[in-house]
């Protein structure tokens, strides 16, 4: 959903992550993660403008862009 709302293919933010492909594909997929490669990942989205949301009693879990689109990279 972070990856989509930035318009971002999984090949880019590989890259930008310096991660594989693959590597995204599994996290999107929700599997098992190497910790140290979601900080890698949500660093690189919350540094292009994504702003992740924690449930509350008004709602679910989420993402919200910050600003126009890539406007951090």
């Amino acid at each position: 959903m972070a990856r989509a709302a930035l318009f971002l293919g999984f090949r880019e933010l590989a890259k930008m992550a310096n991660v594989s492909p693959n590597t995204i594909a599994r996290l999107e997929r929700g599997e098992s993660m190497n910790p140290r490669t979601l900080v890698k990942v949500r660093t690189v989205l919350e540094d292009a403008g994504v702003m992740f949301i924690d449930a509350d009693e008004v709602g679910g879990v989420g993402v919200r862009v910050k600003g126009e689109r890539n406007a951090a990279l």
